[in-house]
């Protein structure tokens, strides 16, 4: 990597880069089970700094085929995308400035984390709501590169609704604005004797001439984040041509997002919360239409065996609660246990009302509770008297949002595999769905967690085994095929949120077909057309690829 160095210092790069051992390991890994060691990082100060990066890449990309760029935030992706063999760039050092918030939207760069991000919206009474069970680690960079959603998602979508506009590095390393276009701001891009013209023309020509078949292959669930989003690229009806739907969820393999702008939307005052304790799931046919019917705001699920991983680790939450609050959250599941007596369920669904008044959301929250309680319903109200860490419903926000965390820093002799972790099955076959994946857990002898947005039917299902034992990494093909030949069947989707990379990537043709795939990959070839951007991730994902780079030391 001498010359990339060498030629970088000679076009003015003004950034940093890091090619000693102890940066390279720290880089080599995601929050996946994948393991790809980097030549060099760069740290590029900015946008200009991408563009020289983007610019001398493709330049000796011919003699050097090897030669490509992976983007980097936080580092949380679980499916492999933000690590890669040659040059990894780190926008979260200098891409961190929140350039502007208003009550309605927001102007940031996407090295900013959500943590420090949903803060400043909040003072001005907004909220970015897709943001993912993650949201104390994750960048936004990451979650409009995976196009992330989470628990608000069952009410407000994910984030591919929330960009309006951003700053994007072509493959011609010049940066460049995306935004909605008209038709005939659309013809008057695709006159523009460059790169970008070239782009935008050739990216029509492909989502019209296959306008029907494209528009058919979207999946049937209400989220996704398998695949390119060119379905919602070019609609004839509006004549709206939006490329940031392409952008969003492409995990960096199209080009580098620099600055990101979103709508935001009111943040609620007040919330109340339902909570369900399901011994079996053969009820979950009356319940889920029932709390659907009811339009709550979230509609999340943990597993019995994330309930009592968030008991054993509860001193875990000192460093967020302090101690007094961990002791609270321990003593607030004594009556709990009490009930637990009485056989542990093996559900614990979570439903949320928001509204304006404390009047609003109790209405809804003891109405709902009236028609479920014979389920063992008992209701929370959080947010009116007491302080949020605080409040009863915690400990189960606690335990859906940092069971994977927990898994990942706690459980010692085995290690997250995340190969099944983000599919969707329309909640309508979830009665039927659910025992059938639990019967494969059980085939194929897996501990393993479950947690999802049950309003969605999106489950992360979190496998605990030793990767670097033989007999378990052979568990991972079939067990993978099983439960995606399943989700499947069921008229599901591969990932909700999470995305492709490494893991998922090379079941997209099982998924959409071989034609669709190849528009796929012929979009990716339009985009980045030396291929110099994320390889081996998403459309051009191969699973002897992706097998041969699942972690055997930890």
């Amino acid at each position: 990597m001498d010359e990339i160095v060498a030629g970088l210092k000679k076009a003015g790069y003004e950034g940093e880069h890091d090619s000693s051992p102890a940066t390279l390991d720290l880089y080599s890994h995601d929050a996946s089970m994948f393991e790809l060691r980097p030549k060099l990082v760069v740290i590029p100060r900015h946008a200009q700094d991408v563009e020289k990066i983007v610019r001398l890449v493709a330049s000796k990309k011919a003699a050097n085929p090897a030669l490509s760029v992976t983007a980097r935030s936080a580092g949380t992706d679980m499916s492999g995308g933000a690590i890669n063999d040659s040059i990894l760039v780190n926008f979260l050092t200098h891409f961190n400035n929140i350039k502007k918030i208003t009550a309605t939207s927001a102007h940031a760069q996407p090295g900013v984390f959500y943590r420090d991000f949903e803060p400043e919206t909040l003072k001005h009474g907004a909220l970015m709501p897709s943001y993912p069970a993650s949201r104390d680690l994750a960048s936004i960079g990451g979650m409009v590169n995976n196009n992330s959603g989470g628990e608000k998602s069952l009410e407000y979508g994910k984030t591919e609704n929330f960009v309006t506009e951003l700053q994007f590095v072509f493959a011609d390393g010049v940066e460049r604005t995306v935004k909605p276009l008209t038709k005939a701001e659309l013809d008057k891009k695709m006159r523009q004797n460059d790169f970008e013209g070239e782009v935008y023309n050739k990216i029509f020509q492909l989502v019209d001439k296959h306008y029907d078949q494209i528009k058919a292959a979207k999946p049937h669930v209400s989220k996704n984040s398998t695949g390119y989003n060119l379905w919602d690229v070019w609609d004839r009806e509006t004549g709206i041509f939006d490329l940031t739907k392409l952008i969003v969820g492409a995990q960096g393999t199209l080009g580098f997002v620099t600055d990101i702008h979103f709508r935001l939307v009111p943040a609620r005052k007040h919330s109340g919360l339902l909570v369900l304790f399901m011994k079996n799931t053969k009820d979950l046919g009356e319940v889920i239409p029932k709390v659907l019917e009811s339009k709550p705001a979230t509609f999340e699920s943990f597993d019995d065996a994330t309930m009592l991983l968030g008991i054993k680790f509860m001193p875990s939450f000192h460093k967020m609660l302090g101690w007094g609050g961990v002791l609270k959250l321990l003593i607030s599941f004594i009556p709990t246990g009490a009930q637990f007596v009485r056989g542990i369920p093996k559900l614990i669904l979570m439903v949320e009302f928001n509204g304006e008044t404390e009047e609003e959301v109790r209405g809804k929250v003891q109405a709902l509770h009236a028609e479920l309680k014979h389920h063992r319903a008992r209701y929370e109200i959080n947010g009116f008297e007491e302080d949020a860490t605080e409040g009863k419903s915690e400990k189960f926000w606690l335990m859906r949002r940092y069971s994977f965390q927990l898994l990942r820093s706690k459980v010692k002799d085995k290690h997250t595999a995340p190969f099944i972790d983000d599919f969707v099955v329309p909640p309508e076959h979830l009665t039927k769905f659910l025992p059938q994946l639990r019967a494969i857990i059980k085939k194929y002898r897996l501990f393993a967690t479950i947690a999802g947005h049950m309003g969605d039917g999106n489950f992360h299902v979190i496998p605990l085994m030793k990767l670097e034992d033989p007999k378990d990494r052979r568990k991972i093909l079939p067990a993978m095929k099983a439960v995606n030949n399943l989700v499947l069947k069921y008229g599901g989707s591969l990932s909700g949120e999470h995305n492709d990379g490494l893991v998922r990537g090379p079941w997209l043709e099982m998924m959409y077909g071989k034609p669709m795939l190849k528009i796929f990959r012929e979009a990716k070839h339009i985009m980045d057309p030396q291929a110099i951007f994320n390889p081996h991730k998403k459309a051009n994902a191969d699973w002897e690829y992706s097998f041969g780079h699942i972690r055997d030391h930890f």
